[in-house]
């Protein structure tokens, strides 16, 4: 493993085994590390969702393609690995978009309890997702994301990598936008 943290380009590149909304072949593939304990993480996970439907509406749907990759803090957001696991079986589940849309709105509220509440609410087969989460089925799958997010020089949440390289600007709608749009070109 090389230690340099002056890496700005994603090392571990986008692929079928990742979470992703959108083909692989888009103008633009924006990979997020994300933690679902960490706020800024939500708020720039919703600030993606919202530019995903204006630059498909723009140019249509393989334009972008978005992939969420586990990074959870687990020294700061002790319950963030608890959820990216939640996350990962709802996956199995065909459930992993509206599964992180729930963690994210309910950040204050990641307790055990309150993940079984949400996968029930998605409709997930419960004795699977209790059976896999107390197995911890996927915690090497969450490993290799945050293996793979430091490789790339990722050290906290959210990194943005757009086409393969570090984001480095704002979190606003117009900068993230427009860094998508010249990536693409």
């Amino acid at each position: 493993m090389i230690d340099d943290h002056s890496s700005s380009s994603l090392v571990v590149p986008a692929s079928t085994q990742d979470h992703s909304q959108g083909v692989l072949s888009a103008a633009v593939v924006l990979v997020m590390y994300g933690d679902y304990q960490c706020p800024r993480s939500a708020a720039v996970y919703k600030l993606i969702k919202i530019i995903r439907q204006e630059l498909t509406v723009s140019f249509g749907e393989d334009y972008l393609c978005f992939i969420f990759r586990h990074f959870p803090q687990i020294q700061i957001h002790p319950q963030a690995q608890r959820a990216a696991q939640a996350a990962a079986a709802a996956a199995a589940q065909g459930q992993f978009w509206l599964m992180s849309d729930t963690l994210f709105d309910h950040q204050q509220r990641l307790e055990n309890g309150y993940l079984v509440e949400y996968a029930n609410d998605l409709g997930l087969d419960i004795p699977q997702f209790l059976k896999e989460l107390s197995k911890q089925v996927y915690v090497d799958r969450i490993n290799e994301d945050i293996e793979g997010g430091i490789q790339s020089g990722v050290t906290t949440t959210p990194a943005l990598f757009i086409n393969g390289i570090r984001y480095t600007g704002r979190w606003n709608t117009t900068e993230l936008m427009a860094a998508m749009i010249a990536a693409s070109h």
